[in-house]
C-alpha cells in the first residue's frame, strides 16, 4: 500500500509541476475560464487530462513501439505549431478589437469544450516525449515497475496533478482579471506573446530535429 501511494504521489507532483510552466493547454483553459465560465475551463481540462492519462497508459504499454514513430511524431508536431500560431495571431486579433473582450477565434465556436480539451491533448507531441522521458526515469530508478495496480495508481496521480496544475490558471486567470479594470485586453496581448514564444520554439525544435538528423545521415556516409 505504501508502494501505490508513493507511485500515486510521484506521478500527481511530476503532472502538476510539470502543468505549471506556460503552454498552449493551460493558457487555453484559462482563457475560456475567462472569456466564458470556469465550468467550460474545467471541461477542457477534463478532457485533456483523459486523454493526457491514456497516452501515458499506452506509452508504458508500448514504449518501444512509440520510439519508432517517428513520422507520427514530426507531423504531430507541424500540427500542433500550426494550431499554436493560430492562436497567437486569434489572441492578437481579438486584442486588437475595441474593448478587447472578443473570443479567440480557434475558442470562438460551439464545439463541446470537453472534446476541445480531448483534441488539443491528443495532438499535442510535447505530452507524449514528456511522460516518455519521466517514465523511463523512474523505471531506471525502480520506482516504478511493471505492476499494473502501480501502472493504475501512477495514472490516476498524473490526471489529478494536471488537473489541479490546471485549476492554478483557471482561478488565478479570473481573479487577474476581476481585480483589474481593462485586464482582459491586457491578458489577450500577453496570451498572444506566449502562444508566439511557444510557436518560435515549437518551430526551432523541429529545425534542430531535422538538422541532426540530416547531420547524423551525412556522418554515416
Amino acid at each position: 500500500m505504501v508502494k501505490i501511494l508513493k507511485i500515486f504521489g510521484w506521478g500527481l507532483m511530476i503532472s502538476f509541476l510539470g502543468s505549471l510552466p506556460l503552454g498552449t493547454l493551460n493558457v487555453a483553459a484559462m482563457q475560456i475560464g475567462i472569456q466564458e465560465n470556469v465550468r467550460q475551463a474545467l471541461y477542457f481540462s477534463l478532457g485533456s487530462m483523459l486523454v493526457e492519462m491514456i497516452y501515458v497508459r499506452i506509452s508504458l504499454i508500448g514504449i518501444s513501439w512509440l520510439q519508432k514513430q517517428e513520422r507520427l511524431l514530426k507531423v504531430m508536431e507541424w500540427v500542433t505549431f500550426a494550431i499554436v500560431a493560430a492562436l497567437a495571431v486569434g489572441s492578437f486579433l481579438a486584442a486588437s478589437k475595441t474593448g478587447g473582450n472578443a473570443k479567440n477565434a480557434i475558442l470562438d465556436n460551439n464545439m463541446n469544450r470537453f472534446l476541445l480539451g480531448a483534441l488539443g491533448c491528443a495532438i499535442n507531441p510535447v505530452v507524449v516525449v514528456f511522460w516518455f522521458g519521466w517514465s523511463t526515469v523512474l523505471f531506471t530508478k525502480k520506482i516504478l515497475e511493471p505492476v499494473n495496480s502501480q501502472y493504475n495508481s501512477y495514472i490516476a496521480g498524473i490526471g489529478i496533478g494536471a488537473l489541479i496544475g490546471n485549476c492554478v490558471f483557471i482561478f488565478g486567470g479570473k481573479f487577474i482579471v476581476d481585480k483589474i479594470a481593462n485586464s482582459q485586453q491586457y491578458l489577450n496581448w500577453v496570451i498572444g506573446g506566449i502562444f508566439t514564444l511557444t510557436a518560435l520554439i515549437q518551430l526551432w525544435k523541429i529545425f534542430r530535429k531535422k538538422k541532426a538528423a540530416v547531420t547524423n545521415t551525412a556522418l554515416q556516409e
